[in-house]
């Protein structure tokens, strides 16, 4: 019913609640209880506590680029709350959220953002993909993924994610069509969060939307309030339901502003302005369902009793992932190739010279 109530070539966005919080779509509500309202905030609160202390350790030094989370919550939250435990998540390097939904550990994030191949191990997560760094790539995975799917008759849904930036590039639109031809499995979600680095989304494409780039390849498309918690949810319902019923793919925009830096390496003053900034900020997700539950009388917690005990977490899980041990020499040479080539070989054994000389010198 949304795919046609909201069509993205009349540019017409789906949202419930407004940025007070109040319902202004009652008709599409979704039927959550209370307690997993809560939950869902709880949720996002931890993703944003964890996502500021993380910034706050690359600034100290102990950690390397990161990039933030900030300000797109109720996303990866949304998400999270609709995928099944035998769907497949195949990240980009934005969706904090997602991943520890899905049973990620924030210790094995700092494990990959100090550059320790372990943090890609996952351990208790369920069919995540590891982050994928270069721009696009995902989406061709994850339209691989859903055709395997299909093609074995297997009840699973694949959420792949991408930036806005993503949308200009060639495997971006390679996998939505494939993935549309062969009527795969797949939600495929983009975070336009204004930004792609430095360039907005007005010099990215000429379209008035994200969303009606689904049209050209004959599939469904939905532009939504990315930091609306409740809209996030019903879009994720009904486009996994889609999915699921061998309907095909389905594309989502999810309108959003990412309130940090790109990376910890990044100046976003240099390109937009604090005008904008606070702008956006009156959309924050967090607070608008904050005012929500407020209203309706639901929230009881001590806010900075749960922030302290949410920090606590996340610092005992960077400390082990700062004390993990020294990185094993055969993680980095010898789970490439089922037999080593001789570059390799000869690579591994000249950097082992160079251990054994720099530990005797």
């Amino acid at each position: 019913m949304i795919f046609k109530e909201f069509d993205p070539l009349e540019d017409k966005i789906l949202r419930i609640i407004d940025n007070d919080g109040k319902v202004i779509n009652p008709k599409l509500m979704p039927d959550l209880d209370n307690d997993t309202i809560i939950k869902a905030y709880k949720d996002m609160l931890f993703e944003r506590v964890a996502d500021e202390m993380a910034v706050s350790y690359q600034r100290q030094g102990r950690m390397y680029t990161f990039p933030p989370n900030h300000g797109q919550e109720a996303i990866h939250i949304a998400a999270g709350m609709n995928m099944q435990e035998e769907d497949w998540l195949v990240p980009a390097f934005r969706e904090l959220g997602v991943m520890l939904a899905r049973g990620v550990t924030m210790k094995e994030i700092f494990l990959y953002y100090n550059g320790n191949e372990q943090g890609s191990n996952f351990a208790n997560a369920k069919k995540v993909l590891p982050i994928a760094i270069s721009i696009g790539t995902q989406y061709q995975h994850a339209a691989g993924i859903g055709y395997a799917i299909k093609y074995q008759k297997k009840d699973e849904v694949v959420f792949p994610f991408i930036g806005d930036g993503g949308t200009s590039t060639g495997d971006f639109n390679e996998a939505l069509n494939f993935a549309a031809v062969w009527d795969a499995p797949v939600v495929f979600t983009i975070q336009n969060n204004q930004y792609a680095i430095s360039v907005p989304i007005s010099k990215q494409t000429k379209a008035k939307n994200l969303a009606l780039k689904a049209v050209a390849f004959g599939m469904k498309g939905i532009k939504v309030d990315g930091n609306d918690i409740f809209a996030m949810h019903v879009a994720y319902k009904e486009a996994a339901e889609h999915a699921r019923s061998g309907k095909g793919p389905i594309l989502i925009e999810a309108l959003t502003y990412r309130r940090g830096a790109h990376t910890t390496s990044d100046d976003p003053t240099k390109y937009r302005t604090k005008e904008e900034e606070d702008k956006w900020a009156l959309t924050d997700p967090l607070v608008r369902l904050k005012k929500y539950m407020d209203e309706k009388g639901i929230w009881k917690e001590d806010e900075e009793k749960l922030i302290a005990k949410y920090k606590k977490e996340v610092d005992k899980q960077f400390l082990e992932a700062e004390n993990f041990g020294p990185y094993p020499l055969n993680e980095v040479f010898d789970f490439m190739y089922t037999d080593m080539p001789e570059d390799l070989k000869r690579q591994k054994a000249e950097y082992e010279q160079f251990l054994n000389w720099k530990e005797n010198r």
